[in-house]
């Protein structure tokens, strides 16, 4: 749809600088033409240039407003993926944060357990030391 109204505005655009162009001819024969003819058309020919003025002037209007429509639906596109990759991210986060919860508590386990086994080595080297030297 977006790429119907583009080329719309270009064949509108189009059909402006045809007319421009034409207004021009038509200004260069009714300069060339006798005094009692040449003021009515030149007449004429300053109406049709008001015209398309105002027709220029409403395209431009109506071409900026879709520029600015085309760029709040592109906003609009790429805040709805950023909102799905948020998603995706929180996601993310809650998985990263029970493997972390999970290994702080392997490592609080596995230093009870290394300390235990060297508190049970420290006892068995007293206890033989004592057995040793009181003989």
């Amino acid at each position: 749809m977006r790429k119907q109204k583009r080329q719309k505005f270009s064949e509108i655009k189009a059909g402006l600088d045809d007319a421009e162009s034409l207004i021009r001819k038509m200004d260069l024969e009714a300069r060339s033409l006798q005094p009692n003819v040449k003021a009515v058309l030149l007449a004429k020919l300053r109406e049709y240039k008001s015209d398309l003025n105002n027709l220029k002037s409403e395209h431009k209007r109506l071409a900026s407003a879709n520029s600015n429509q085309a760029a709040r639906d592109d906003l609009l596109e790429s805040g709805m993926a950023d909102a799905m990759s948020l998603h995706g991210v929180d996601d993310n986060i809650s998985k990263s944060k029970k493997i972390l919860t999970n290994m702080s508590r392997r490592m609080s386990r596995n230093k009870w357990i290394i300390s235990s086994i060297i508190v049970v080595l420290v006892v068995a080297i007293a206890l033989i030391l004592y057995f040793k030297l009181s003989k």
